[in-house]
């Protein structure tokens, strides 16, 4: 079995987040990047089929400049078998499906992970645009995953109860938590990763469909204004004043 883990490169939720002067882009002065959360969830449950099965080849494939390699051997630290780097600018999520899907078009996977969203953009969009690319069924925001033979049993979460469904491979599939649990690299594998393999490959002429004008952050939260719980009245007239009620 062969699995590709679709993995990007994003700021830690930790990071306070600044924009250039102009807005025209993330200030990444002293930032910390770190693999996708939700992508580490496929990574994750690609390891525990691996190691179930002794029977499971994973790549992890990142789209963007020099500067995402350390992201790519954590993943690979983390028990990954090979690393691809596809050598582009990350741009607009139909860009960025449409080099994962020509470089993984002929090679051969049973499994493509990828997170349900990436945190820094939270789209969404990566997924179903990478399945439609590849002509294959996509199952999306799954929170199980069981192999039986040639087919794969998903179950994710739906409005008053849980969806199961069944699929043959190759398939796409976007994780949420609930599919496995993420790992953190021992020291051995941190070793390991350093000799493992890390193939950069051309970006594709792809023409990005969409393009970010401007960045700004939220406005500030205004203080919060405390009524008297003896002035039931006030409150009422408060929240009509404001349209909530």
């Amino acid at each position: 079995m062969k699995a590709l883990i679709c993995i990007s490169h994003v700021p830690d939720t930790t990071t306070k987040i600044v924009f250039e002067s102009d807005g025209s882009a993330l200030n990444t002065s002293g930032v910390t990047f770190v693999i996708n959360p939700y992508d580490e969830f496929g990574l994750s449950r690609a390891m525990e089929i691996k190691e179930k099965t002794n029977d499971c080849h994973i790549t992890v494939i990142c789209v963007g400049g020099a500067e995402t390699e350390p992201t790519i051997r954590k993943a690979l630290a983390v028990g990954a078998d090979e690393g691809v780097r596809i050598d582009a600018p990350a741009q607009d999520a139909f860009f960025v499906a449409s080099q994962i899907a020509g470089w993984a078009k002929d090679k051969g996977y049973d499994l493509i992970f990828t997170g349900k969203e990436s945190i820094d953009s939270n789209g969404s969009a990566v997924p179903g645009m990478l399945a439609e690319l590849l002509e294959l069924p996509l199952v999306s925001f799954a929170t199980e995953l069981t192999i039986d033979g040639g087919a794969a049993i998903l179950k994710r979460e739906i409005d008053g109860g849980e969806e199961v469904i069944h699929s043959t491979l190759p398939v796409v599939i976007s994780c949420q938590k609930g599919i496995a649990e993420w790992r953190i690299p021992n020291m051995r594998g941190i070793m390991a990763a350093r000799t493992k393999p890390m193939q950069v490959v051309s970006g594709t002429e792809v023409l990005a469909r969409t393009k970010a004008v401007t960045y700004v952050l939220p406005p500030a939260k205004s203080g919060c204004q405390y009524v008297s719980a003896d002035q039931p009245e006030e409150l009422v007239k408060i929240l009509a004043e404001k349209g909530i009620i």
